[in-house]
C-alpha cells in the first residue's frame, strides 16, 4: 500500500467552503479510482488555511497512472482546484513499521 499526502493550502477565509468541497470530491470522484483504498483530511489548527489530504492507494501507479491520468483527475481539481492558494506539494510514502 502507498499514501499519498497532499499539503493543501487554500486561500483565507474559505474553509467552510473548501470543507464541504474537499468531502464532497474524494466522496465523489476519488473514492470510485480503481486502487482507492481510504483516505484521511485533516485541518490545521494552527494554520487553519492548511489541510492535509492522506489517500490510501493500492500501488503508486493506481495514483499516478491510473487517477491523474485520467479523467476524473480533471474532475477532482475542477472541484477543489479554485481555492487553492498555492498548488499543493504531494508526496507519497511507503509503510515502515505500524503497530
Amino acid at each position: 500500500m502507498i499514501l499519498e499526502i497532499a499539503d493543501i493550502r487554500i486561500q483565507p477565509g474559505r474553509q467552510a467552503e473548501f470543507d464541504a468541497a474537499i468531502e464532497h470530491g474524494v466522496h465523489s470522484v476519488i473514492a470510485h479510482a480503481a486502487g482507492y483504498r481510504g483516505h484521511q483530511v485533516h485541518k490545521g489548527i494552527e494554520s487553519p488555511e492548511r489541510y492535509l489530504l492522506m489517500i490510501r492507494w493500492a500501488t503508486l501507479e493506481d495514483h499516478m497512472v491510473g487517477f491523474r491520468g485520467s479523467p476524473a483527475f480533471a474532475q477532482w481539481r475542477a472541484i477543489v482546484g479554485p481555492f487553492f492558494a498555492q498548488p499543493p506539494q504531494v508526496e507519497h510514502f511507503a509503510l515502515v513499521d505500524e503497530r
